[in-house]
């Protein structure tokens, strides 16, 4: 399965540098993934805990057909929306430097969505700030606990912490990365599909693709040696069409629906 995803997205990258096509993926290799926040920017916690309590209220009240939500840190904010899998609406419920006890108080945010897919990616400012696995992992078994209980619909996919650049990252808190072995966030993410199996809830593997041979986050899938490059999200696109093809894939009465804006 990781060979075909990583193929494919060599496929796309080509495609992306040659420009055969008039796909999203059409982007040139060195293209970075920049955030057009605007004045996003420049809030505070509480200001961002409010713009996503409202969007996603507007997602409670139009009831879009085949929601899918991303819940999670700066990763998950900063995806790409001509990137993410098409036919579906998509609620974008990241924050920049988010935290699992943080994103744990917030979940009830979207309560009344009704989304048909959950996806959380949660734990490495977890590890930047000093936080224990036990700590982590506890907030990640009461995530899914609460998703389940509120959305037993829903399809719920955990997905693994992605490992950093090591010494190749440039990243402002590079020294903070590499007090973080790449080994312990491969052992936390072990468990955390313990206990994903445990709960009912899907995991989605994607320490594995990103990694190289030293264990390290690719050169070529980060800007920074932490946050993603638009290739690495285009591996990630491509993870999330074929781990959860089954769960994404819209009604055939939705097809020609045009979708919501959310």
């Amino acid at each position: 399965m990781l060979a075909v995803i990583l193929l494919i997205w060599q496929q796309q990258r080509l495609t992306a540098v040659f420009g055969t096509t008039t796909s999203p993926a059409k982007v040139s290799e060195s293209q970075a993934v920049t955030p057009e926040l605007g004045p996003r920017h420049k809030l505070n916690y509480q200001q961002w805990v409010n713009i996503l309590e409202k969007e996603a209220k507007v997602a409670a009240d139009k009831h879009p057909e085949n929601l899918s939500i991303l819940a999670g840190d700066s990763l998950s904010l900063w995806f790409p929306t001509e990137l993410l899998p098409e036919d579906r609406n998509w609620l974008n419920q990241g924050i920049s430097g988010e935290t699992s006890d943080g994103l744990l108080k917030r979940l009830n945010l979207f309560d009344q969505a009704q989304p048909e897919v959950i996806f959380v990616m949660i734990g490495i400012n977890d590890l930047i700030r000093g936080v224990s696995d036990e700590e982590i992992l506890r907030n990640q078994r009461r995530m899914m606990n609460y998703l389940r209980r509120v959305h037993p619909k829903a399809q719920i996919f955990v997905q693994s912490i992605l490992p950093h650049g090591g010494e190749d990252a440039t990243w402002e808190g590079k020294e903070k990365l590499l007090s973080i072995p790449n080994d312990r966030i491969r052992q936390l993410n072990e468990q955390l599909q313990s206990i994903a199996t445990k709960r009912g809830v899907k995991y989605l593997d994607l320490y594995s693709l990103f990694t190289n041979q030293r264990g390290n986050l690719r050169r070529e899938f980060t800007t920074d040696g932490l946050h993603l490059s638009y290739q690495g999200y285009m591996v990630w696109r491509t993870a999330l069409q074929i781990y959860s093809q089954k769960q994404l894939e819209p009604q055939p009465q939705a097809r020609n629906r045009s979708k919501v804006k959310i």
